[in-house]
Parts: C-alpha cells; structure tokens; sequence
C-alpha cells in the first residue's frame, strides 16, 4: 500500500512540475518559411489572394480529400472567406483582412476552439524572381499552451514548405512530371 501512496505521490508532482513549467513558458508562437518563385509578385499574389486558387497547391487539401470547402464574400481580396469541414482535419475558416498588391496578404483563421491565429504573406521583388514569406503567429492557451507554442514551428513548418513549394510549381508552370521530362529531354 506504500508503494502505491509513492508513486501516486510521484505521478501528482510530476503533473504538477509540467503544468508549472508550462505556466512560465512563452506561449506566443511564430512560424514562417520562404521561398523565392521565378515570376513577378503581381503574379505570385494574385495566386494566394484568391482563396479558390488556394486548392491547386495547398498541402492540406493534397493530404486530405475529404475537405470540403466553401467560399462567401468576394473573389479575392478583403473580406474572401473559405469555410471548410472535414473529417480528418477538422473545421475552420480563413478570411482575408488585409491586402495590399503585390505586396502584402493577410488573413484571419477560425479553428474555433483550437485558436485564432493571424497568417501572413509577403511578397518582396528579388531580380526577375520573388521572395514570397507565408507567416503564422497566435498565442496558445490553457496551461499547457507554452508546450504547443514550442511545437507550433514543428508541426506547421513542414506543411507550409509544403505548401511552397507547390505554389512555386503552379505559378512556375512546372511539375515533377516536366521537369523530369525536361531532364530526360536533356540526354546525358
């Protein structure tokens, strides 16, 4: 019986030390990636300023075919609103509060008891390229909110080099398919 009062006893202060710990860390977050997209930014925003466009190169949508989206509000710009559902990723919205060609995007997302958080996009002129900056900041709640600020950047991070990357393709004009066709085009 006193070993079990132990490690009971053991299990409550490690509880108590990770809910502690978690009180004093930082639980804001930032994520961003980048990357630079041979085309002009007037190009490159209007892609990621209309929300429809966003299904040709969104890694969660190539991820997962049971989202089902739905759009309100204008086709682009300020005020376009996807709404989407699924039953893999969940529920949300985004809308665009913000959007200044071709320089600057920014939205608000709903993932209603998940968070709020605030992404952005920047679209700066690099020679004949751009340098295209996708951003999320938000803060994490609830007594553990500091450990899943600490692990936003590695769980969104990857999806949004993802996401790159593939808007890279569209707005480029390639795909893995030509550019191997251009390579075996090519010869040795």
């Amino acid at each position: 019986m006193r070993a079990l009062k132990v490690v009971i006893g053991l299990l409550v202060a490690a509880v108590l030390i990770v809910l502690g710990v978690g009180l004093f860390l930082p639980n804001e977050y930032r994520v961003e990636r980048s990357i630079e997209i041979e085309a002009a930014p007037e190009v490159v925003f209007d892609q990621v300023n209309t929300l429809k466009n966003w299904n040709a190169w969104s890694p969660w949508v190539a991820k997962d075919p049971s989202i089902e989206n739905s759009y309100s509000g204008p086709e682009a710009g300020v005020g376009a609103k996807v709404t989407w559902t699924s039953e893999d990723s969940g529920n949300g919205s985004q809308t665009i509060t913000f959007s200044e060609r071709p320089k600057r995007i920014e939205t608000h997302l709903d993932f209603g008891d998940m968070g709020q958080p605030r992404a952005e996009w920047t679209f700066e002129p690099s020679g004949e390229s751009t340098q295209v900056t996708w951003g999320l900041s938000g803060t994490a709640s609830g007594p553990v909110g500091g450990y899943f600020a600490k692990m936003m950047d590695g769980w969104v991070g990857p999806d949004y080099e993802d996401g790159l990357r593939r808007l890279k393709k569209v707005v480029e004009g390639t795909s893995d398919d030509a550019a191997a066709d251009t390579a075996a085009d090519a010869g040795p």
